[in-house]
């Protein structure tokens, strides 16, 4: 029992020096990586050395066909070039468990030390992230020697060699049983590295091993599926092409075993260092063999997994057209009609939540927060197309514009979250309690709700047309809802004094609730600021004494308590924020 713990604690290590090593280059270089991989789809061949690089830098061709996969899901890159970086991304892959199967244990307490040493005096710089990711190098070639330790014992294990002695003869289940360690593992690494130690201990024969390596390709793939699994169809055919090159590529070799078997017999190499070197071959097999077939590939992964029409799939972008990220203008005008769009389920959402609030709905409930995550694909998708917009091409207008489109998003997005924290709290705290509002409660919230609508759709008109006599009305509208939201927040207190039951028992939830409608409009009513600093006009402080003596009279609000007035200043335009 116990060589089996330190063997699993010896895997656990790997899997974990691996993430580590990924999670690192990624912090340190992502957006780089990123960039690289979206420019090198050229053609066939540099999209399959870009996979390749990447993936021996960041450890895991999983890792490598989650980022392609979101690239193509986005539109940005085609399926048939994002497939050859798959390709080149299980070379790499394979490339890497060579490298770590030679002898490197004299590099394993450098990197831990000097990884150790950046990360903890320069932890929140690029060096501490470095340090960080040599930390995880150092892990990963420390796991392998506590493996290979581990796995000593075994061969004098009679049970074990039982155990393993089933295995021989069956392909498919070797296949199987690597598939599934592999998924369970998040390591095509780990496994083949495992089965090359075991191999080299003689706990196993080559015709095991050579299964088992087949079994653990076939489980990345499937691996990268199941991370995909609820993605759109055009993220999921990435996965679907690379594991369907490795089952072509299993399908094939499977016949061959005996043959390269007999072949490999004739080298002057240990068992382990041959299942290594069959793990590389198989994949550079699949490369040679499938690179010039990619578009093949991708029309079959296309036919099995064909788009959702636009309709079905609200979360899709339909205006952010790749092609015209060429011209900055019109790209940016794409993504001011999508952002809109977006800006549309927000008021969807907006005007369902005082029906959630009224009528109890659980059913219109579930729907406004299944929205709030299409909200939050479409505001990814529009933030990346924008990054993908040539800054330096766009003049001052242009440039002003695409920062309005990235403000405008971000606070869309926000107030989606918090529309779906309110649903979430009221089903809590009202719904399943089967406690409702005072009547006078109620009239309070849907008010603030109903200017709330109001302001969303004026900040809509403002963000498309940026009419400056809109940004002041907006603005101004922040103001009232302030005063309001205090005042009623007042009037619910009165009603505590007056132990008002339906009061007392919705306290909570509904000074939480007039507070998160003030944050909402918050958000709405700061789509005005661009608008007014462009013309001038907004107030560089909100001190009272520095603001009036800016207005005239009649620009400046009423306080609270002055009813008559308000309802007056209501009624006027201002002319300056």
């Amino acid at each position: 029992m116990q060589i089996l713990l330190n063997l699993l604690a010896g895997v656990a290590l790997l899997v974990w020096g691996t993430h580590i090593v990924r999670t690192g280059i990624l912090r340190l270089w992502g957006g780089d990586l990123r960039r690289f991989l979206r420019q090198s789809v050229s053609s066939r061949h540099t999209a399959f050395f870009a996979g390749l690089g990447i993936t021996a830098l960041i450890q895991s061709s999983t890792a490598t066909a989650i980022m392609v996969a979101s690239f193509v899901g986005q539109g940005l890159i085609a399926t048939a070039p994002a497939l050859a970086v798959m390709l080149g991304a299980d070379v790499g892959t394979a490339l890497m468990t060579l490298v770590f199967s030679l002898d490197l244990s004299w590099l394993s307490p450098f990197f831990i030390v000097v990884g150790v040493t950046l990360f903890m005096r320069r932890e929140s710089t690029k060096v501490g992230r470095f340090g960080r990711a040599l930390i995880g190098l150092g892990l990963i070639i420390l796991a392998l020697q506590l493996i290979v330790l581990a796995a000593r014992p075994l061969t004098q294990a009679a049970g074990v060699k039982v155990i393993f002695a089933s295995l021989t003869g069956d392909v498919l289940l070797d296949m199987l049983v690597a598939a599934l360690f592999t998924m369970v593992s998040y390591s095509s690494l780990a496994v083949v590295l495992l089965t090359a130690t075991l191999a080299t201990s003689k706990v196993i024969s080559l015709h095991i091993a050579m299964g088992l390596v087949l079994g653990a390709n076939l489980g990345s793939g499937v691996l990268a599926m199941l991370n995909t699994f609820a993605s759109s169809p055009e993220t999921r055919r990435v996965t679907l092409g690379n594991l369907l090159f490795r089952l072509i590529g299993c399908v094939v070799i499977v016949p061959l075993l005996p043959y390269i078997e007999e072949w490999m017999a004739l080298a002057s190499f240990s068992d382990g260092q041959m299942v290594v070197y069959f793990h590389l071959l198989f994949n550079i097999a699949i490369a040679v063999g499938f690179l010039f077939f990619t578009e093949k590939i991708a029309h079959i992964a296309e036919r099995m997994l064909p788009s959702r029409p636009a309709a079905d799939d609200p979360a899709k972008a339909r205006y952010l057209d790749a092609s015209a990220l060429d011209s900055p203008a019109l790209a940016i005008g794409n993504a001011a009609r999508e952002a809109v769009r977006l800006a549309d389920f927000i008021e969807q959402m907006l005007a369902g939540m005082i029906t959630v609030l009224k009528n109890n709905d659980r059913l219109l409930a579930s729907k406004l927060r299944k929205m709030d995550d299409v909200v939050d694909d479409l505001y990814t998708a529009i933030k990346l197309y924008l990054t993908q917009v040539s800054r330096e091409a766009l003049d001052d207008r242009e440039g002003r514009r695409w920062a309005d489109i990235v403000s405008f998003t971000i606070n869309m997005e926000q107030v989606g979250d918090i529309i779906e924290r309110i649903i979430t709290d009221v089903e809590e705290k009202k719904i399943e309690k089967g406690r409702s509002f005072s009547e006078a409660g109620m009239q309070e919230i849907a008010d603030l709700h109903g200017r709330l609508l109001a302001n969303l759709r004026l900040g809509m008109s403002v963000f498309l047309h940026g009419d400056l006599a809109s940004a002041q009305r907006l603005l101004a509208e922040k103001v009232l809802f302030r005063d309001l939201e205090r005042a009623y927040a007042e009037s619910h207190i009165e009603r505590l004094t007056s132990n008002t039951m339906q009061s007392i028992e919705t306290s909570s939830l509904h000074l939480d609730l007039i507070s998160d409608l003030k944050r909402i409009n918050s958000h709405i009513c700061s789509i005005a600021y661009p608008i007014l600093e462009q013309a001038g006009v907004l107030a560089k402080t909100r001190l009272k004494e520095a603001v009036e003596a800016e207005l005239k009279p009649s620009q400046v609000p009423p306080t609270s308590d002055d009813s008559t007035g308000k309802a007056e200043w209501q009624k006027r335009k201002p002319h300056t924020a």
